[in-house]
């Protein structure tokens, strides 16, 4: 193994803000580096420095000679009317032979699927011309590859043709992505840039998940010295309060050896504040009813072509309806049809009365960018209300980590990540029964994505789930249905279904064999729910049991208004049970 390229004491700003200081790295062959952290933390400027594209404020940059590297930008330029093979040629390097030339030509266009090499770039989508400029950098046959966002653009075949791409590469690479799956399966170093760290950034071998366990344990070893360091400040801080009589020379080191602890303590309550994280709920109507929308046969679609046809499905309180399809296969569509913007060609849509549905655009066309950011979060005045409760605006701000700083500036000046935690902000404030959520990750950093899965987990409503991000898509979809570009709809219990579908394979198991026969009684709702009935009625009498333990807890005997509230709870609790078996009931005679 030998260093390719890297980086000592690595500073670089933008005015008066600071991406990293000090920075010091260094990347090697064989590996496949997944670049993390927040928005703002310096990632692209980090892969155009090693790039040689721009300059460091401070620090020395070294290449190995020998070494090749490409550098793949998030967004990509092409004469509209130049064709594919001439893009693909003008990247050839100078030093190829010209019998070799249209070999890496034919080689590049089969590796990227392409089979008219003569089709104007122009008349490609965005994913196809994303697949144009990876055709572009692999072309010159890099040592080390640095991927800025490389699945921007692509649909969820083109993510996983990239993922396959990858997998299999023989040269190095430095990929920057908030897609948690796509860094799980390409990736086998993990790198955060984030100022919560000493030196600057963490660096774990293997890939996301691996990293993400090293990383909380990492944290929690800070966190806990902290404590061990303010208990130690706090006697230190005592023996001076008391000022011993003769400054001896003991003495005077022991106070300076306090300044010294006070800083060390300083540092570290500043790297641990870096942690923090958005920490809100979508706010919930809390309504009863449990059929919040149903569609009856429905079929829609546009005159040059058909989108789907006769689908029935079913939007209940409690429950995530993932979608997926290529792009113009109806994902949008669907969801307008939802909201009452379109109505269907045939076939019925019903609506609990009085719903209420939150929509999250991925074009944040809700947005005004010539709003300041205190203007976009609270238009009313300095004041929002959240659950019932006023909020002043910074503090309000504070929550989707804003400093009261940039509450002045236009939406304009801030980033595409930023912008959408003002829009998930303001979704925040709307109770609702449904949310209509169209690619809501686009442009979130890794760590709001986390906050925004488990806000999500905890919404009680409907919810319907558009998205490439597939690690999201897993965690909460509780079914799934993928439109097909034939105008067909295939329905799934869960993703790793979908996966084996798509792959054109069967488990076997008797399990399966069990569902496919249930498929034609009960619907993919009521599936997933009685595979996941028995674990919620464990979950429930166990809270029962517990209660039952604090109803008979020695110290609450003689408190009636204490036992008088477990009691009502211990009702609560065990009538939760009994629903729940009710249920049981009604699906098991579904499969009878």
């Amino acid at each position: 193994m030998s260093i390719l390229v890297s980086v000592q004491g690595l500073t670089k700003s933008y005015g008066l803000l600071p991406l990293f200081q000090g920075l010091s790295l260094g990347f090697n062959t064989n590996e496949k580096v997944g670049l993390i952290g927040p928005n703002g933390s310096g990632k692209s400027t980090l892969l155009k420095i090693l790039a040689g594209m721009e300059e460091p404020d401070d620090g020395v940059l070294s290449r190995n000679r020998q070494c090749e590297i490409t550098y793949l930008a998030q967004t990509e330029a092409f004469s509209d009317t130049a064709t594919v093979q001439e893009c693909l040629e003008e990247k050839i390097p100078q030093h190829v032979s010209a019998s070799e030339r249209p070999f890496r030509v034919q080689e590049t266009l089969r590796t990227l699927g392409i089979i008219d090499s003569q089709i104007p770039v122009g008349e490609l989508s965005g994913g196809w011309r994303k697949r144009i400029a990876l055709g572009q950098v692999l072309i010159q046959q890099p040592d080390m590859l640095l991927l800025d966002e490389p699945t921007n653009h692509l649909d969820l075949e083109g993510v996983l043709w990239l993922e396959e791409l990858l997998k299999q590469a023989t040269f190095s690479f430095v990929l920057v992505s908030h897609d948690r799956e796509f860094l799980q399966q390409t990736t086998n170093q993990t790198i955060e840039l984030n100022k919560s760290y000493p030196s600057g950034f963490l660096r774990i071998d293997g890939p996301y998940e691996i990293f993400q366990a090293r990383k909380e344990e990492f944290i929690r070893n800070q966190q806990a010295q902290q404590v061990t360091l303010a208990n130690k400040m706090r006697r230190e801080d005592e023996w001076l309060k008391r000022g011993p009589k003769a400054r001896t020379t003991k003495a005077r080191f022991r106070v300076e050896n306090a300044e010294v602890l006070r800083k060390e303590l300083d540092q570290l309550r500043m790297l641990n504040s870096q942690n923090r994280q958005v920490g809100v709920n979508f706010d919930a109507s809390n309504r009863k009813t449990r059929k919040l929308i149903e569609l009856l046969d429905v079929t829609f679609g546009y005159p040059s072509k058909s989108l789907f046809s006769k689908l029935s499905l079913t939007l209940q309180a409690g429950v995530c309806l993932g979608v997926l399809g290529q792009n113009g296969s109806g994902k949008s569509s669907l969801l307008k049809l939802m909201k009452k913007e379109l109505q269907p060609d045939q076939g019925e849509i019903r609506w609990a009365e009085n719903l209420k549905v939150v929509h999250f655009d991925q074009h944040r066309d809700q947005l005004s960018l010539d709003q300041t950011l205190k203007q976009a979060l609270s238009p009313a005045g300095d004041t929002v209300i959240y659950q019932e409760r006023p909020i002043h605006v910074a503090a309000w701000a504070s929550r989707f980590l804003f400093p009261k700083e940039k509450l002045t500036l236009p939406l304009s000046q801030l980033s595409g990540g930023e912008r959408a935690r003002v829009l998930i902000a303001n979704l925040m404030l709307q109770p609702a029964d449904v949310l209509l959520l169209d690619e809501p990750t686009n442009d979130l950093d890794i760590s709001t994505l986390e906050v925004l899965e488990e806000s999500l987990m905890n919404f009680p409503g409907a919810i319907l789930l558009i998205t490439h991000d597939r690690y999201l898509m897993d965690r909460l979809s509780d079914y799934l249905i993928c439109l097909q570009d034939d105008g067909s709809v295939d329905f799934f219990a869960d993703y790793a279904q979908w996966q084996l579908h798509k792959r054109g394979k069967s488990t076997g198991t008797e399990t399966q064999k069990k569902n496919q026969h249930v498929d034609k009684k009960i619907s993919y709702e009521d599936r997933k729910e009685w595979q996941r009935i028995e674990g919620k009625i464990q979950k429930a009498e166990s809270e029962v049991v517990q209660i039952g333990a604090r109803l008979h807890a020695p110290e609450n005997l003689n408190d009636l208004a204490k036992l008088q509230e477990l009691s009502d709870q211990l009702v609560a609790a065990e009538g939760r049970v009994q629903q729940l078996y009710d249920r049981w009931a009604e699906l098991e005679e579904l499969f009878a």
